[in-house]
């Protein structure tokens, strides 16, 4: 999986191939658990916007959100370099 950034020991991941919008996918893996959500990027002026959650609390949510808009400039970049327009 090609991690782009991490924050919180959490991964943030852009898939090649994927499909527009543009958009991340952030994994922690515990123990064979884990959570994933999935957030719309609305590159290149934001928000992002959580399209999906799969076990993150609230409170993990909020600063996932904030750690993804200071980074939201190279998520973009990065997103645009694998996959073109957004």
């Amino acid at each position: 999986m090609p991690t782009v950034l991490t924050i919180f020991g959490l991964r943030v991941v852009i898939y090649p191939n994927d499909h527009r919008p543009a958009h991340v996918h952030v994994h922690v893996h515990v123990q064979g658990n884990g959570c994933e959500a999935v957030f719309n990027l609305h590159c290149p002026d934001g928000p992002p916007e959580l399209r999906e959650n799969y076990g993150f609390s609230q409170k993990e949510l909020g600063k996932i959100v904030g750690a993804l808009v200071r980074n939201l400039v190279e998520l973009c970049a990065e997103w645009r370099a694998r996959h073109g327009h957004y």
